[in-house]
């Protein structure tokens, strides 16, 4: 008898959704307000017929009651909060492994590279160049990107190919550079091709640097205290 009776409350609201879908509204109702108001009255009958089936054993019969409740509040409230529950876990992956690029959504859904600021104080993180993983720095005072001699050989650059014919300035002080062009750069879900690049002299540069030839690329950097974020 139940089931028939949660079977009969939601083939009556379905009907009239069907009926009144041109309209829009259903019993003066929004036929959205109106779906979600049958399927709440389907859980109370479900709930309500528990009780009563468990008349004899009362306060079991609330306790199952409130447990329910409160698992379909859980379930609601993690539906209704779930981009802002992925943000959260995602800035807590990116405070936890300081350098790790993770992606966020804005409030107007557009998605956003943040990278965390590391115990160094700057902003490091992996890239890809030419299906390479490569640790960098992201320095907006570099003209371009800039690797390491040891990290060009890591790409497979061969030295004797290269012409140090650029004058850099560098931690290490000045230093010669040779250009290239790097096929494929990839930080996160962002991914540029045929990058302009420089190599620096063999130990003149202690880390390859994530410079303007691909951030300028991008739509948007932004800088706060702690965090860069990086927008396509």
């Amino acid at each position: 008898m139940r089931l028939y009776v949660l079977l009969g409350i939601l083939a009556i609201g379905l009907a009239l959704l069907i009926l009144n879908h041109d309209g829009g509204r259903t019993m003066g109702m929004d036929n959205n307000d109106f779906g979600r108001l049958v399927t709440l009255s389907a859980i109370a009958t479900m709930m309500a017929a528990g009780v009563l089936a468990g008349r004899r054993q009362f306060g079991e019969s609330v306790r199952q009651a409130g447990i329910w409740l409160l698992l379909i509040l859980v379930l609601v409230t993690g539906y209704l909060y779930r981009f802002d529950l992925q943000d959260f876990g995602n800035r807590l992956t990116a405070g936890l492994i300081p350098g790790r690029a993770v992606v966020t959504t804005s409030a107007s859904g557009e998605q956003i590279l943040v990278i965390n600021k590391g115990i160094s104080g700057h902003f490091e993180t992996d890239v890809t160049i030419d299906g390479t993983p490569i640790r960098m720095m992201v320095d907006t005072g570099a003209s371009s990107v800039v690797l390491s001699y040891e990290d060009a050989m890591r790409l497979g650059i061969n030295p004797d190919n290269l012409v140090f014919s650029i004058d850099v300035s560098t931690a290490n002080g000045r230093a010669r550079a040779a250009p290239v062009t790097l096929r494929e750069v990839v930080i996160g879900p962002i991914m540029r091709g045929a990058i302009r690049g420089m190599v620096t002299e063999e130990g003149r540069l202690d880390q390859s640097l994530l410079g303007m030839s691909f951030l300028e690329t991008l739509g948007s950097i932004e800088i706060t205290r702690d965090e860069l974020r990086l927008k396509d």
